[in-house]
């Protein structure tokens, strides 16, 4: 099949496959007219591609992922599935949340606190393994060890005090990132992480970075404010930067 061909049975753009090409994820054929030709093999890496990073995995790693040895197709398929199982779980969960908040909000039923945070669990975090690959075992060790101790009004007032934060820093991300008032509100931010977990000023800044350079962070964070993600990374580096 031709690159067009290919981009319209899937549904992506034809430069994206240009862009896999080029960054040598995914490197059909090419014909001495320069036309890309993709086999029946390409179009099973192209579905793995596809699933990885639907799953949130970076291009980068998707590529590692696929020239290992150790690479088996149908074992990443069971894996892949699994994940995606987990994921629609967590999502039923949210989506009956929603639904029995909307009746709630209507005078219909009545919730209880609990119920009002039924499918947020702070004990899971999809991020875990590239922090573990960052900044190492014990750092995220410690964070872990320090929410699972806590109960479920603890996880609850943790998750208020997250979304506070992120709302605070919404509100001023069009300042200056080293004025007063980013410091400060930055400051509660680098608190925060450390009351849960154990993070250097060169951790901080770190994860500031990341913040950026990987997309799920950036859209995650962004929700709360087109720009927030880009803010906190020069905030988060001014502030690790003074407090040396």
């Amino acid at each position: 099949m031709k690159v067009k061909e290919v981009a319209e049975l899937v549904g992506i753009s034809v430069r994206t496959l240009h862009h896999y090409d080029d960054i040598g994820l995914l490197k059909p054929e090419t014909t001495e007219s320069g036309y890309r030709i993709y086999s029946e093999k390409d179009l099973e890496t192209l579905q793995q591609i596809l699933f990885f990073k639907k799953l949130g995995f970076p291009l980068k790693k998707i590529k590692e992922i696929l020239n290992s040895q150790s690479f088996d197709r149908g074992e990443a398929l069971q894996v892949q599935r699994k994940m995606l199982l987990e994921e629609r779980t967590r999502l039923d969960n949210m989506l009956a949340t929603i639904d029995k908040t909307i009746q709630h909000a209507k005078g219909e039923i009545d919730m209880s606190d609990q119920e009002k945070f039924e499918g947020f669990d702070f004990r899971h975090n999809p991020y875990e393994q590239e922090a573990r690959e960052r900044w190492g075992d014990k750092s995220v060790d410690e964070s872990n060890t320090k929410i699972n101790r806590m109960s479920k009004d603890e996880q609850k007032v943790l998750g208020e005090e997250f979304d506070r934060i992120y709302q605070d820093l919404a509100a001023i991300r069009h300042k200056a990132p080293d004025s007063d008032e980013a410091q400060a509100a930055i400051k509660v931010w680098y608190d925060y992480l450390n009351k849960i977990g154990s993070y250097s000023l060169d951790a901080f800044k770190g994860l500031g970075q990341m913040y950026v350079d990987d997309e799920r962070f950036t859209k995650n964070i962004d929700k709360y404010g087109n720009g927030l993600a880009a803010f906190m990374r020069e905030a988060m580096a001014v502030y690790a930067d003074r407090n040396k």
